[in-house]
């Protein structure tokens, strides 16, 4: 599947799943028990959002393993020296990366981060939401310099507002592993499936009988409007009229 097909499915298995999960130990916020003394298990409007926007960034992640993939271009030779060595390592497109394993070990990796080291959670919170945005799309056609720019003031500009609004991120790793297995499941819907069981090599493809292919009319013009209208239906459906 596409960049965006992925960051939207991403956005709605958030929107859909994270209120039910919220009561988990990698979803509580333990300094909201402190400071309140009630032990908090539901997200405020604007974790609901972060997370949205977050979890869709890491929906992008599995795609480190393809130095063409949107993930891989978004900050130049970096992410693509990053993404020829993660091909490398995990046996081509489409191969580690694109697993259950894979999924938990990030997640597991954004949970200690988060509450192990500040700076570096604010980094990947930051870089998440910039991948987000690109992979939607947001910035000015043909004028990569342009679009560069409005990433990053955009992302600046939503990470001081979930600053602003104390957002908390006790969610993150759960935030990463329901975006990239999502991502996983996504792509078992296409004709090339996943290693979903990786290290097996055996490839899950559902349904096996209508198989997606990537970048085509059906995928473009059908399903990319049917996630948008799924997106705001769920943010209504959370957060009632603005």
């Amino acid at each position: 599947m596409m960049g965006h097909t992925h960051a939207m499915t991403g956005a709605i298995a958030w929107l859909g799943l994270a209120p039910g999960l919220a009561a988990l130990p990698m979803v509580m916020d333990s300094s909201r028990y402190i400071e309140t003394g009630i032990m908090a298990n539901a997200l405020s409007p604007a974790e609901l959002l972060a997370g949205a926007i977050i979890c869709a960034g890491a929906a992008m992640l599995p795609d480190l393993d393809h130095p063409s993939a949107t993930i891989a271009q978004t900050f130049g030779p970096v992410t693509w020296l990053l993404s020829k060595a993660v091909n490398w390592l995990g046996g081509g497109h489409r191969g580690a990366t694109h697993s259950l394993a894979f999924a938990l070990a990030l997640g597991f990796g954004a949970h200690w981060l988060a509450s192990s080291y500040p700076i570096g959670r604010d980094v990947l919170v930051v870089l998440l939401i910039g991948l987000a945005l690109r992979a939607i799309g947001i910035g000015i056609p043909g004028n990569k310099a342009g679009s560069a720019l409005i990433n990053v003031g955009l992302t600046a500009g939503l990470y001081a507002v979930f600053l602003s609004l104390g957002v908390g991120y006790a969610w993150l790793g759960l935030a990463v592993a329901i975006g990239c297995f999502i991502h996983v499941v996504g792509d078992c819907m296409t004709e090339k499936g996943c290693p979903v069981l990786w290290p097996m090599s055996v490839r899950f493809v559902l349904p096996w009988k209508i198989g997606i292919k990537t970048g085509q009319k059906f995928e473009q013009k059908i399903l990319a409007p049917v996630l948008s209208v799924a997106i705001l239906g769920l943010l209504f459906l959370r957060l009632g009229p603005v």
